[in-house]
């Protein structure tokens, strides 16, 4: 059975950090775009970040350009999501999703063939 699951969800004080965690189960990550959504109580889904299968193209929404950083280890079958300076807007559930696309070196927040089912993160004082 092929899934993503996404593990480093949790509770943190605004200012603080959080690791997210994106590991595939029934595949390897090689070849697929992977790309890191959330969505809070509310509100749409909005995508964060993507990274091409090559790495070589990563893409960050403005809300979380120059905190958020993504990154994956093909050996290891993982894609991270590094989470810096939490705001409380930025609780919601995390989720991460994988696509193959034409092109090694294409992200894109749309398309995507796997999902997980997410993480929870509540950023509160």
């Amino acid at each position: 059975q092929l899934q993503l699951v996404e593990s480093g969800g949790g509770s943190v004080q605004p200012g603080g950090s959080l690791r997210l965690s994106c590991a595939a189960s029934g595949f390897t990550l090689d070849g697929y775009a992977i790309g890191w959504f959330r969505q809070a109580p509310g509100k749409e889904r909005e995508g964060l970040s993507c990274i091409s299968s090559s790495g070589s193209n990563i893409n960050y929404a403005d809300s979380v350009k120059g905190r958020f950083t993504i990154s994956r280890d093909n050996a290891k079958n993982m894609v991270y999501l590094q989470m810096n300076s939490l705001k409380s807007e930025d609780t919601a559930i995390y989720y991460c999703a994988a696509a193959v696309f034409g092109e090694d070196y294409y992200c894109s927040y749309y398309g995507m063939d796997y999902w997980g089912e997410g993480t929870a993160v509540i950023v509160s004082s």
